[in-house]
């Protein structure tokens, strides 16, 4: 039985109103801005919302968290003021690249790109397969490990995005990510029951959870009927 469904995706800027329309333009997508200094890009459905965080801190580590996107062309995603990193070879299939203010995202190539622009979220861990299965079993999807090391999740429930994977990287979790995912719950217990921490109980301007997993990314929880 899952405990959570997806709710939608958050990410932390210095400039929304810069890289707000960067991601809107990059997955098709509407700019719409709140008139606060933040804003969503938003896409069919609520669960496509990319909400931009306006937040005082610069990006400082590369993103233990990021974006696997279909492109047409690389060129133009640089037109939008994005830079390549590290291009396509050996045995990836995909070209890494910053956005505006130095966030990494993956860029996958394609002939004919998808309505659906935005098709991964990537995650680093110390233990790709433990973390994958511990969220397998949040949200009640179906759980691949791969041989080359990396796990996914299909089917997550209310998710627009084929897969969330899972690869293991040598360093440990610095500081506060900067995209992270809201889900929605009936009750918050039962993720506190498998591992789950609170760093934020509700209160003041905030009418959510703030939790970590068990690697320590941070995610909001949602309850359902309940403040938010």
């Amino acid at each position: 039985m899952a405990l959570a469904r997806f709710r939608k995706l958050c990410l932390d800027s210095v400039d929304p109103t810069l890289v707000g329309p960067f991601w809107a333009a990059a997955l098709d997508r509407r700019w719409e801005p709140d008139g606060t200094g933040e804003g969503g890009v938003a896409g069919p459905t609520k669960q496509h919302m990319l909400w931009v965080n306006l937040v005082p801190e610069a990006r400082t580590v590369k993103h233990r968290v990021h974006l696997d996107i279909y492109a047409h062309r690389l060129a133009d995603l640089e037109a939008l003021g994005s830079a390549v990193v590290l291009p396509e070879g050996d045995d990836r299939g995909w070209t890494v690249m910053t956005d505006p203010e130095g966030g990494e995202y993956c860029a996958f190539l394609r002939e004919q790109v998808p309505a659906e622009r935005l098709h991964g979220l990537g995650v680093d861990c110390v233990d790709a397969a433990a973390q994958a299965d511990w969220w397998a079993r949040v949200y009640g999807a179906r759980l691949v490990h791969d041989p080359r090391g990396f796990s996914s999740l299909e089917d997550v429930p209310d998710m627009p995005i084929l897969t969330m994977d899972f690869a293991p990287v040598p360093e440990p979790k610095v500081g506060k990510n900067r995209i992270h995912w809201d889900v929605t719950v009936p009750d918050v217990q039962p993720l506190l029951d498998v591992g789950a921490t609170v760093l934020r109980e509700p209160g003041g301007d905030v009418s959510w959870y703030v939790l970590a997993d068990p690697e320590g990314n941070e995610f909001c929880a949602v309850v359902e009927d309940g403040p938010g």
